[in-house]
Order: structure tokens, then sequence, then C-alpha cells
């Protein structure tokens, strides 16, 4: 968006229609410097014309010209109602309707195009009345009517060149001077990308440029050297030279003169707004991401200002989204326990590992005086997919929990009124969430646990060397509210005993060659690791993990604990 542009106290009206009378004398005076070209090479360079002859050419020139001034200033005003229209409305502060704004919008950026083609568009009709005027003149002779078709030609492509250098410098010129006013009618942006509009791409630009200022006057001066050697069968050899000589120098003043002036039309249309460019690009990589590029043209310089544009919009909304994450990602970690609990008789490690910000991984750990000292709760779940949608369904999840494991209830009576709850608020959005629910009580050596749809915990016992998986009925919360949870039971906890918690992430971890870290891996960990306390063998199963992974990204969260039965 042009955000550098703003409404001054002069009107866009009175901006336009300074900017109009700046470009009626420029081109009036590239219309006259380019018929003055044009007669002075066909009445003094190719031949001398007698006084009389030369006396009506300049009548013919005199009446012509204001006679296509004026049909060009009719066809103008007429083109440009609806521009006027739209300025009158804005000069008033009176509403503008839709249609005539993107009207107005299209026919400001058509106006060098405009401009040029009306400009050449008279001098193809000059180019047609100085043609019929040469072959009238000549017919009297005794020329033949080849001769004067030949001579006919020469003076209409003579016209043409000269029309077609004007145009181009109109073109050039007008379009300069419109980029000047264009940001004000396009104050949201969008000027790069109207539809409907002339559009000359830089290529071609510099196709014309070459045209106009390199092969066209060696195409003009090789058909007028031969012209004049021809006139050395009738005419004095030494005056031809001369001629020739002037003829030259002629085309090499008009040359340069159009080469510099079309390539510093050019060279402005490129540098400042590369230079333009290069400061916000600088600000942005400051911090400054209010850096902005006024957009001044419709070609691919000003698409490339609108895309820089479009980029700072999306780098402050990807900053205050990063600033969100980092929030909801301060507020979900301190939702998870800080440390791990001091329990007696228990030695507890936990910690999950997000593949984004924030997750849907959770895990927490449950004690409450009713229990007593001896029972201490575990939890651990899953919620499908990641990001903030699932840690937002994580945060609902574990405050039911908290709320209702408070209460009296068996395990299996928490769990079931906690899906209950969950699915009335999940279930049209399809998600999901797996749990597994640990109660351990260390007194009577004896466990507990509620499974609904999560995977099995991984019981591993150091005197026989025997892994076992905590199986169980129940399917995840958040799918069907009537369901009801079993609980399940196994005694005989002995100290050593190792319990893993976690969530499929971690054995589905994969590395560069596809395949997956699996159980049997773990399970081997924790038998080496089976003499260290909880904590080593979690930071073991872990670092394991990322050599395991090697510079592959995470694709999922993981949730490990790990629980030791201490004496």
């Amino acid at each position: 968006m042009n955000d550098e542009i703003s409404r001054s106290d002069a009107s866009l009206h009175a901006k336009y229609e300074a900017s109009g009378r700046w470009l009626t004398w420029w081109q009036i005076g590239a219309n006259f410097i380019g018929a003055s070209i044009v007669t002075s090479y066909f009445v003094f360079f190719d031949r001398v014309f007698p006084t009389s002859q030369i006396q009506y050419t300049f009548y013919v020139v005199a009446v012509m010209f204001p006679v296509l001034v004026v049909i060009a200033h009719r066809f103008f005003n007429y083109w440009q109602k609806d521009l006027k229209r739209y300025l009158l409305l804005d000069m008033q502060h009176r509403e503008i309707t839709v249609n005539l704004r993107n009207k107005a919008q299209r026919k400001i950026l058509d106006l060098p195009f405009i401009a040029s083609i009306s400009s050449f568009f008279n001098w193809f009709i000059a180019s047609i009345t100085m043609t019929t005027y040469s072959i009238i003149l000549e017919s009297g002779g005794t020329e033949s009517l080849t001769l004067l078709l030949i001579e006919g030609l020469r003076v209409f492509v003579g016209c043409i060149i000269g029309g077609l250098v004007v145009a181009a410098i109109i073109f050039f010129i007008t379009e300069a001077n419109c980029r000047r006013i264009w940001p004000y009618f396009f104050p949201a942006g969008g000027l790069a990308k109207t539809s409907g509009v002339f559009r000359l791409k830089l290529r071609s630009r510099m196709f014309v440029i070459f045209i106009l200022a390199s092969i066209l006057p060696l195409i003009l001066m090789a058909v007028l050297s031969y012209n004049k050697a021809s006139l050395m069968l009738t005419m004095d050899p030494a005056e031809v030279i001369q001629s020739l000589l002037y003829l030259t120098a002629f085309l090499l003043a008009v040359t340069l003169a159009v080469a510099v002036i079309l390539s510093h039309l050019f060279s402005i249309g490129i540098i400042e707004p590369v230079r333009r460019m290069e400061a916000a690009m600088s600000r942005v990589e400051r911090g400054d991401l209010k850096a902005t590029v006024t957009v001044n043209s419709n070609d691919e310089l000003g698409v490339l200002a609108e895309n820089f544009n479009q980029m700072t919009d999306g780098l402050k909304d990807r900053y205050r989204l990063q600033r969100s994450l980092d929030l909801a990602k301060e507020v979900q970690q301190n939702l998870l326990p800080r440390e791990d609990p001091v329990v007696e008789g228990l030695d507890v490690a936990g910690q999950s590992i997000y593949c984004d910000e924030t997750g849907g991984d959770y895990f927490d750990y449950l004690s409450s005086s009713e229990w007593g000292q001896a029972k201490f709760g575990i939890l651990i779940g899953d919620v499908s997919g990641h990001g903030i949608p699932s840690a937002l369904l994580m945060a609902t999840a574990r405050a039911f929990m908290r709320q209702r494991s408070s209460l009296s209830g068996s395990m299996a009576e928490v769990v079931s009124d906690v899906n209950r709850q969950l699915t009335r608020d999940v279930e049209e959005t399809g998600r999901f969430m797996t749990l597994f629910y640990l109660m351990i009580d260390t007194t009577a050596q004896n466990m507990s646990w509620v499974r609904a749809g999560h995977d099995p915990a991984i019981w591993y016992d150091p005197g026989t060397d025997q892994f076992e998986e905590l199986h169980g009925d129940g399917i995840a919360l958040g799918v069907d509210e009537t369901h009801q949870f079993v609980q399940y039971q196994k005694s005989g906890l002995k100290e050593g005993q190792i319990l893993l918690l976690s969530t499929d992430g971690l054995w589905e971890t994969q590395n560069p060659a596809g395949s997956m870290f699996g159980k049997d891996r773990i399970c081997e960990i924790i038998r080496q690791e089976a003499n260290t306390s909880a904590r080593e063998i979690l930071d073991a199963i872990v670092l394991e993990l990322e050599h395991f992974r090697q510079d592959l990204e995470p694709e999922d969260d993981i949730t490990l604990v790990v629980i030791k039965v201490a004496e």
C-alpha cells in the first residue's frame, strides 16, 4: 500500500490539472520538434525546393497542425469524461461509486498510452496528408506514376518515422509525470495489479528504445544515403556529397538527442523505484516492519513493489502470530508440571517435546489429601493433530480432569464424566483425545489404570527381566459420550520396577532412511539404564531418539513419563 502518500492541501483535482498543463506543453513541444525535424529534412536536406513550393508546404503544415490539435483535444475531452467526473466528486468530497472509481483508475493508468496513440494517430493523418500533397505537387511534371508513388512512399515513411519517435517520447514523458499522481489514485495499493489496462513491460521498453535509438536511424541513414547517391545523376556530385555530410550530421544529432531523452526517461523509471525499494529493505532489515514502497508504476517494478508491501504486511502478521504463539507456548508450558514431583516410594520424571510452538500432548500429576499420601496419579494424553487447536483442547481436558478428580468417585467414573463433557464440546470438530490414567498406591503396592484409546504403558521388572504392556478396553475421549470406561489393577509392585507412559510420537519417530524408532529400542534402553534414576532413564531415551532422528525435524509431539518404584 502507498503509505508514504498522504493528501496535502491541494486536491487531487488540482494535482491532475497541474499535471495536465505540464503535459500539454510537453506534447506540443514534442510534436513541434518532430514536425520541424521532418520538415527540415524534406525541405533542406533532400533537395532544393522552389520558394513557391516551400511556401505552399508551410501553408499546408500551418493549416493541418491546428486541425489535428483540435481533433486530439476533443478526443481527449471525451475520453477523460469519467476521469474528470471522478476528480470533481473527489474535490467536493462526495460519495464515489465503486464502478466510477474503477473506471477512473483504469483511465489514469492508460493515460500515457492514450496520449502516445493519439499523437501517433495525428502523425498518421499528417503522413497521409503530406503524401497526398507531395503526389499532387509532383504530378504536373514529367515524372511517371511509379516515381510519383515512390516519392509519396518516401514522404509517408519519413513522416511515420517522425511520428514513432514523437509518440515514444510522449509516452515516456507522460508516464514519468503520471508516476507522481498515480499513488494518489491508489491509496490502498493495487496499482500494478489492476486488470484491463495497458502495460509496457521492461523488456518491451528496452526493445522500443533500442529500435528508435539504434536500428531505425541506421535503416533511415542507409535509405537516404542511397537516395542521395541517385541524385548524382542529375546534380553536381560535390553538392550531393556536401548535402550527405549535412544529412549525416543532422541524423547523428537527432539520434543522440532521442537516445539521451529516452534512455534518461527509462533509467528514471528503473533507478528511482529500485532506490526506494533498497531503502525500504534496509528499514525492514533493521526491524522496521512498517516500511513500505510507494507503488507508482504498473510494470514489473510496480508488481515487485506491491509484493514487497504485501511481504511487509505478511511479516507484521507473522510477527503478531509469533508473539501470540510464544504467549500460548508460555501459557501451555505453565500448565505442564515444571519439575519432577517428590513422592515417597516413587521416582518420577516427565517431559514433553513439541514439534510446533504449541502441541496437543499432555501429562500431569495428581494427588489429593482424600487419597492419602500413599496414592499418586499420573496422566498422559495425546490430542489429535498439533498446534493451537490441539493446545486449546489439551487445556480444556486438563481442567476437566483436575476438577473431576478432586471429587469422589472411581477412576473409571472420573474418566467417563470427563469424556461426557468433552464430547459435547468437540463433537462437531472431529477432534478427540487419547488418555492413560494411572494411579499407584505405594502402601498397598499396587497400581490401577484406565485406558481411553491411548497406547498401553510399558512395565519392566529388572528382577525377572520381563516387559509387560498394561492393556485395557476404552475408546478415545470425545467420540462417544455414553461410553463407560473400565478400571484395571495390578498388584505386587517391587522396588526397582519401572513404568513408561508415552505418546506414539516416541516410537513412531523416523530416521532419514524411513525406519521407526520402535518399542524394542525403547525397551532395550530401559533394560540398560534400569539401575539409574527415572530422570536418567528419560534423558537416555531422549538422547538416543535425537541421535536416531539425526537432522530431521520432529513430525509429531513427544511426551514420556518414567516412574521407578523406590524404597
